[in-house]
């Protein structure tokens, strides 16, 4: 889908990409990492023409960019960047149409659309009629990721769209974004300078020095064949924790005790007898908390023995990773997590213990 041949870019003395090739597949998500000033912004912003390549060929869908006026171009190209540069006059709903209006969509169109997208990037319908002055800074880059989505284009360049938020709402956006990829299998150039983001969100990883391309892999190549010293180096020690965050919690839930929130004292105590700890859920089967089994005493009653949780705060869904897991072990103090689906009704458990045999495995390797 997109395809650059021996691309090279000089401003006067100082030559910002030196002859970089690189292919990317339909339906990829390629992320362009490396030290900054190393060549990546410049690289992206060749790719739609908002920067002009001194010497080489890039190609979008087989068909030579240099030969494609750039207006056009760019119109059929998503662009999401870290500042998000939404119109501030303009509402919400006029901020994600720019596109359509300029390719003349029919209002229906554009409402339907406008409405899609909200939802896809899970924001109410009534975020329409706001200002992105009222939006926060997590919500401004979800509007910016639905206007690069607008127009439905196969192809997504986003420069450090995570970037200007705080690390949950960054870790929140980022699952948005693996749960929108898995949906609509965009081919997407992504540029960062977090490592731990590249592993998550890329299907291959490009590391670049001083404006050239040094090694390109998928992620788990990257971590246990590093190319060369740099590539060790830029990678980091860490590598089987790093790894954790490219495998998912679904193949290692397990079976988890659990009572209802109106059950007996005789239904906690034999749910009890092979374990300390175990979650209770109420008649729709959403976690509300858990039961302490040392903390039981003969006269105590259910109610008095439920410590109440909030189930987004405690709980890990089917999409997050068993790095995830582990950072929400860590931050809660237990050994195990409870797993839910959308709607928060627990379907099982992740253990420590399973984590430790995954990190160990790739520490092997």
């Amino acid at each position: 889908m997109i395809r650059l041949e021996h691309v090279t870019k000089v401003y006067g003395e100082t030559t910002a990409v030196n002859d970089f090739s690189l292919e990317v597949a339909k339906g990829e998500v390629c992320v362009l990492i490396g030290p900054s000033g190393c060549g990546k912004t410049t690289t992206l912003r060749m790719i739609n023409r908002l920067i002009e390549p001194t010497s080489g060929k890039i190609y979008v869908d087989s068909k030579d960019t240099s030969q494609v006026k750039p207006e056009r171009l760019r119109l059929s190209i998503g662009y999401a960047i870290q500042s998000v540069g939404l119109f501030p006059h303009l509402t919400v709903a006029q901020n994600i149409t720019t596109v359509p209006d300029l390719l003349r969509w029919e209002k229906p169109r554009i409402g339907r659309r406008t409405k899609e997208l909200l939802a896809l990037v899970g924001l109410p319908g009534e975020y329409a009629r706001k200002y992105p002055k009222e939006l926060s800074g997590g919500e401004a880059q979800r509007i910016g990721v639905a206007r690069a989505l607008a127009a439905d284009p196969p192809i997504l360049l986003m420069d450090e769209p995570f970037g200007a938020v705080d690390p949950l709402t960054r870790e929140r956006l980022q699952a948005q974004f693996v749960r929108i990829q898995q949906e609509l299998k965009k081919t997407v150039i992504l540029v960062t300078h977090d490592l731990d983001e590249a592993i998550r969100l890329a299907d291959r990883i490009a590391i670049m020095a001083a404006g050239k391309l040094v090694q390109y892999d998928a992620p788990e190549t990257i971590l246990s064949k590093p190319i060369n010293k740099f590539v060790h180096d830029f990678v980091g020690t860490d590598r089987a924790l790093k790894r954790l965050s490219r495998i998912s919690v679904k193949g290692y839930i397990r079976q988890s005790p659990s009572v209802k929130s109106h059950a007996s004292m005789a239904d906690v105590l034999a749910a009890c007898e092979k374990c300390r700890w175990i979650w209770v859920v109420d008649k729709d089967g959403e976690l509300v908390g858990w039961i302490d089994r040392a903390t039981l005493l003969p006269e105590t009653t259910i109610k008095e023995a439920i410590v109440a949780v909030r189930a987004e705060e405690i709980a890990v869904t089917t999409s997050a990773t068993l790095r995830e897991a582990l950072s929400r072990m860590l931050g809660q103090g237990f050994r195990s997590v409870p797993v839910v689906d959308d709607r928060m009704r627990l379907i099982g458990e992740i253990t420590l213990r399973d984590i430790e045999v995954v990190t160990a495995e790739t520490e092997s390797t």
